[in-house]
């Protein structure tokens, strides 16, 4: 069956939140470095990428570089920092009208990096189609923290009390302020967890795991799971009979 065909346009989840794994073991299944695991990883962000913006996905976040991949060895962290810079398409993200956007501790980043990926979202930011998220030197307890931060300084100088601190005010101060949480999560290459990231905004999330390592993570395994997400029922805490 072909999934996409399957696909109720009605009913596309607003925003799709991916952890993109499985790049190493597919390179080296195939007796190849990690970084050319990696480098095919980043063509499949482009393919993903356009057919979520054709099926009508708003917003798309992937999980690209995280806190802890800063441990990973030296070669690799700079591999990883060199085709991060090389594979933004601009082209790419102006034909099909995406807006681009990064979360995350930026400037930990190589600094030409960093100036890439600001032009990048400068140039695109009057694209009003899909919205692409890179969460890049990312993590969720980091994200948190830095919230509680923030709303300890405005506390410290008086602009709000304790006891006016709300889980609305906590999303607020989230770097990812701008935009709903996401109503699926995928993860590819067969593990089981969310490997801390987006823990707050994924509470209600429903979940999609499969065992597809992400270089042949292509769009018929995009329609899978959008299917799936489709053929459940979100009830946020309620019952079915209050929901229906």
């Amino acid at each position: 069956m072909y999934y996409k065909e399957q696909l109720d346009k009605e009913r596309i989840p607003t925003h799709v939140a991916i952890i993109m794994d499985g790049n190493g073991r597919w390179a080296k299944q195939r007796g190849r470095e990690r970084s050319y695991g990696h480098q095919v990883g980043a063509e499949t962000v482009h393919v993903i990428a356009e057919e979520a913006a054709r099926l009508g996905v708003k917003y798309l976040t992937l999980y690209t570089f995280s806190t802890e991949n800063w441990h990973r060895p030296s070669n690799e962290v700079a591999s990883l920092m060199a085709l991060l810079f090389d594979s933004i398409e601009e082209e790419t993200f102006m034909k099909n009208n995406i807006s681009f956007r990064v979360i995350g501790e930026i400037d930990k980043l190589p600094t030409h990096v960093q100036e890439r990926l600001n032009a990048c979202v400068e140039h695109t930011s009057r694209n009003n189609g899909m919205c692409l998220v890179l969460a890049l030197s990312y993590s969720s307890h980091w994200e948190i923290t830095r919230a509680a931060y923030l709303l300890a300084q405005e506390v410290q100088e008086g602009h709000i009390t304790p006891d006016q601190i709300t889980d609305d005010m906590i999303a607020k101060h989230l770097t990812t302020s701008f935009m709903p949480d996401p109503d699926l999560l995928i993860r590819t290459g067969g593990e089981l967890r969310l490997s801390n990231y987006l823990l707050w905004q994924c509470a209600y999330s429903e979940l999609y795991f499969c065992d597809t390592y992400w270089p042949d993570f292509r769009e018929e395994e995009l329609h899978k799971a959008i299917y799936d997400y489709q053929r459940r029922e979100r009830r946020f805490g309620k019952t079915s009979e209050q929901i229906n």
